[in-house]
């Protein structure tokens, strides 16, 4: 894996030697720096293969980005892109959503993956939604990465990192209206907010809250957030900037909540959130399709069973094609439960049980498919395998489907047209993680 920027800078300021691209590394010979001999030789890919895929349409992240804008009266996008961006991949959903007109910004959970974005060249705003350490802030912080205060020492901490970089703190100030979670409490918050807005070396770019997702008290957490902007505005003189609460579930049920900025995350990524197509309000297209290549087609006999556990025995002769994809690399062991697979232009049902490694799907009475065939297992091209609908066969939350998608799955651009197929109802599973 090639070096970081941060650890590039890192690693130069402690005067060690990185690893250059090809797995050799950099002497120091007598003032000078040469190259050692590869102590790794990388071995090429090809360029097509049986092991499982992700294929990521940009064009999707960003039409999805457009639909919020819509739906929300034009108001800015703080896409929200945690935990390996859905499923799709934190760099390559962070590169798409860069060029989308209607992001103002990109959210992140984890201090590693603002550094990510960084080092894959993303030029709009990040948010870090999260504490970092003193020596991470100031890394952050010099390459335009806006802070997240909620601690009592925070202030303290960002004038002193003012005061080192000589330059101002860009921060949205977070706050804690109910959900317990992060940020400061509401109802101590507003000597707080005076305290940062004090300091000559913070600037407040903005301020959020996040919601518990429970309707009446979301309304109530609302009221709280907007009663403290005002009271400071109006007893203190000082603008908390721009406001934004709204999730992707809020952009589709509290429009109430749109305020001056929303701050989608998966429904940018083509999901709808529980209930989601009921409200009929929001048009969304999967980002990315799951594939791999069938590796066994075979003919049971009748008696024969299925996998793990024999929960599936062939009642007549039949078809079976094995897929390499299981549930190590996130595909949902209760897809037996009911999912399908696309291969070609029909979809069969998962039997007997999905392993670590692989999933087996039953042909029918004829062999209609063959090694080396492409088999869809989510994305848009067929009903049966929107991620909603996968959600909804398999009782798991959406959110779940999405991100427990392995991180070592390698991606690719969207290699074909994309036929337009209607959503499915969302799934109604359980709240989101």
């Amino acid at each position: 894996m090639s070096p970081s920027r941060r650890d590039f800078l890192s690693a130069a300021a402690a005067g060690l030697t990185l690893p250059l691209l090809d797995g050799s590394r950099l002497l120091r010979v007598e003032g000078t720096e040469q190259a050692s001999s590869p102590t790794v030789v990388a071995s090429r890919r090809p360029s097509d293969g049986y092991d499982p895929w992700i294929e990521v349409d940009p064009r999707a992240l960003q039409a999805n980005a457009r639909e919020v804008g819509r739906v929300t009266g034009g108001r800015p996008v703080m896409a929200v892109i945690k935990n390996n961006g859905y499923g799709v991949g934190l760099e390559r959903a962070g590169s798409a959503l860069d060029d989308a007109p209607e992001v103002v910004g990109l959210g992140v959970v984890k201090v590693d993956e603002a550094f990510r974005l960084l080092d894959a060249g993303i030029r709009k705003p990040i948010l870090l939604l999260t504490r970092a350490t003193d020596d991470e802030a100031e890394a952050l912080v010099r390459q335009r990465v806006r802070m997240a205060p909620y601690t009592d020492d925070d202030p303290a901490r960002f004038a002193a990192l003012s005061r080192r970089i000589q330059a101002p703190v860009p921060v949205h100030l977070y706050l804690d209206t109910g959900m317990s979670r992060l940020g400061m409490p509401y109802h101590r918050a507003r000597p707080w907010i005076v305290e940062i807005a004090n300091e000559e070396g913070i600037r407040i770019d903005g301020s959020f809250m996040g919601f518990t997702e429970e309707r009446d008290f979301d309304l109530e957490q609302l009221r709280r957030f907007q009663e403290l902007a005002e009271e400071v505005r109006r007893e203190d003189g000082i603008s908390m900037g721009p406001l934004h609460a709204a999730s992707s579930n809020h952009v589709t049920f509290l429009p109430e909540s749109y305020l001056d900025m929303v701050r989608p995350g998966l429904m940018l990524f083509g999901a709808h959130v529980a209930g989601g197509r009921d409200a009929g309000t929001v048009e969304l297209t999967p980002a990315m399709r799951v594939r791999a290549r069938v590796i066994r087609v075979e003919r049971l006999r009748e008696g024969d069973s299925v996998s793990y556990g024999r929960n599936y025995i062939a009642t007549e002769p039949v078809w079976v094609a094995t897929i390499p994809v299981g549930h190590s690399d996130g595909y949902p062991r209760q897809a037996v439960e009911g999912c399908r697979i696309l291969i070609g232009e029909r979809t069969y049902p998962v039997i007997g049980a999905v392993s670590a490694s692989h999933c087996i799907v039953e042909l029918g009475r004829d062999p209609e498919a063959e090694v080396g065939d492409i088999a869809t297992l989510m994305g848009p091209d067929h009903p049966d395998v929107h991620p909603n609908e996968l959600s909804e066969r398999t009782g798991r939350s959406v959110y779940d489907i999405l991100m427990h998608l392995s991180p070592g799955i390698p991606g690719r651009e969207w290699s074909d047209a994309t036929r337009e197929v209607r959503s499915p109802p969302a799934s109604s599973v359980g709240p989101p993680g």
